[in-house]
């Protein structure tokens, strides 16, 4: 009787065995995973409060971190806005208003008047003396530079000198007249288009670019005064006239410059690309002026009896001579080089010229 009741006991306890391990065992992982839960909270807790505790710079201020979602959520900044036709006309006249009396450079002593004496006289010996004509005739065999009575003709032949040759140049105009009858027939010009206008001109170079600056001037013109005609400009004075051609988009400092030295027979100093580089050889402006600082600059120290005169004659000497012109390597034997190098006049002479670097036509503000 004993021996059934403990053999019936062994048999209740070996039956409820497997109940008691899978018991044991989910207690068992289920202490583990809250282990490991309250683990994991500890850590993204001590993380939490990494993240939010500003660290702390050498003089115990808080130091803000931006988090990426800052930088995600922070706005765009707005393109900046292209600036207009007005806001460019605006910025040059403001340019050329700022220093129109002076130069940008005013501690930079040169050119001297007595240099400018001596170079002048240099090159009239190489290339001939220079005098302004007595009137102003618009040449056919040419196109020139300025030269015209006709201001807006003078414009014109100004814009298709840019950047070529006088031969290219000349071809230019001699085919525009051709095409249109003669240099005055701004209105058939503009009622052409500018494809046609390109066409006529492409054997002078940029033509796409010219075209446009031409037609645009035109129409300009004819919005503002009714007519084809800026010839009022004479009676001006040389600001009134220089701001005045400065206005018009397309036309820059380089362009008024020479039309206010030649067709309004005033005394400005213009700077095309042989005056910016000799001048520079000379040491008459300060190595990283741009044209128009140089023109603004050699305008103000330059005596206005050599402003004509010097002009042509630097444009001479730089598409003469081997040493001055571009990629011109100095030899030694330029009489304007010698006379300008260290030891007599100080200046930058004595350096190779360098190559021009590409195109550049005025800006068409």
């Amino acid at each position: 009787m004993v021996r059934s009741t403990r053999a019936a006991a062994t048999a209740v306890r070996t039956r409820d065995m497997p109940k008691r391990a899978v018991r044991i065992k989910a207690e068992a992982v289920s202490s583990k995973v809250k282990q490991e839960a309250e683990s994991t909270g500890q850590s993204t807790a001590r993380t939490t409060t990494r993240k939010r505790a500003a660290p702390k710079v050498e003089d115990g201020t808080p130091k803000k971190i931006k988090l990426e979602d800052e930088s995600l959520s922070s706005p765009k900044k707005s393109p900046s806005k292209k600036s207009t036709p007005a806001d460019l006309k605006d910025k040059k006249l403001k340019a050329y208003a700022q220093y129109a009396n002076s130069s940008p450079f005013p501690d930079f002593a040169h050119p001297t008047p007595e240099e400018c004496k001596l170079a002048h006289k240099i090159l009239s010996s190489l290339h001939g003396e220079r005098k302004r004509p007595e009137t102003t005739v618009a040449p056919t065999s040419r196109a020139g530079c300025g030269d015209s009575p006709s201001v807006l003709d003078a414009l014109v032949r100004t814009i298709l000198s840019q950047n070529t040759s006088d031969t290219n140049s000349t071809r230019a105009k001699q085919s525009m007249d051709k095409v249109y009858g003669r240099s005055d027939k701004w209105d058939a010009i503009v009622k052409g288009g500018q494809a046609k206008l390109q066409e006529a001109i492409k054997c002078g170079g940029l033509s796409v670019v010219k075209s446009k600056v031409i037609i645009g001037l035109l129409e300009q013109v004819h919005a503002r005064y009714g007519r084809y005609s800026l010839d009022h400009l004479h009676a001006a004075s040389s600001g009134d006239a220089m701001t005045e051609m400065l206005s018009f988009q397309g036309v820059g400092p380089k362009t008024a410059s020479c039309v206010l030295l030649f067709c309004l027979r005033r005394e400005s100093f213009a700077v095309d690309t042989h005056v910016w580089r000799i001048t520079g050889l000379l040491g008459w402006r300060p190595a990283k002026a741009s044209r128009d600082e140089t023109h603004q600059h050699l305008d103000a120290r330059i005596p206005d009896e050599d402003k004509y005169g010097l002009h042509i004659l630097l444009v001479s000497h730089g598409k003469r001579c081997d040493e001055c012109k571009a990629g011109g390597k100095n030899l030694g034997k330029c009489e304007l080089r010698k006379a300008f190098r260290k030891g007599k006049l100080e200046g930058e002479a004595g350096s190779d010229v360098k190559q021009e670097e590409g195109v550049k036509i005025e800006q068409e503000v």
